[in-house]
């Protein structure tokens, strides 16, 4: 299993680092981590944009899976549903909590829960990452 630093910084020079997602804990079966909602990140409304909770959500999901695969392995998300619950402020940290539902061969499964500051359900995301041979 590769560990947090290392995982961060594959994830820095990227969209998530772009983003600011930082990884706080890392397991087999779980994945947490960190998001500054930023002007930049949110609607009109300085209210986290739904795009921003599926990639923060999507990264997380996507993280959990390259820490299982095995050797010659890859991954990609083959589909994503969230659920939009309550919304995020600009200047407060959300906090993205991503667990496996299912660790399989070919597919895995993780179900990220987003909360805000306050500790209050902002969103849930389930997606399902599909497990390829890497290119040789």
């Amino acid at each position: 299993m590769q560990d947090l630093a290392t995982i961060q910084k594959i994830l820095d020079p990227m969209f998530p680092g772009l983003m600011g997602v930082r990884i706080t804990e890392l397991a087999p079966d779980r994945v947490v981590a960190t998001l500054l909602v930023r002007e930049d990140l949110c609607t009109g409304g300085g209210i986290l944009h739904g795009g921003a909770h599926m990639a923060f959500a999507d990264t997380l999901g996507a993280v959990g899976t390259v820490v299982n695969l095995p050797a010659g392995k890859r991954t990609t998300t083959t589909d994503s549903s969230t659920k939009f619950i309550a919304g995020a402020r600009a200047g407060t940290i959300v906090t993205g909590t991503c667990v496996a539902l299912h660790r399989g061969r070919s597919t895995m499964v993780w179900q990220t829960s987003i909360t805000n500051e306050a500790g209050k359900l902002c969103a849930v995301v389930t997606q399902t990452q599909l497990v390829l041979d890497a290119p040789t």
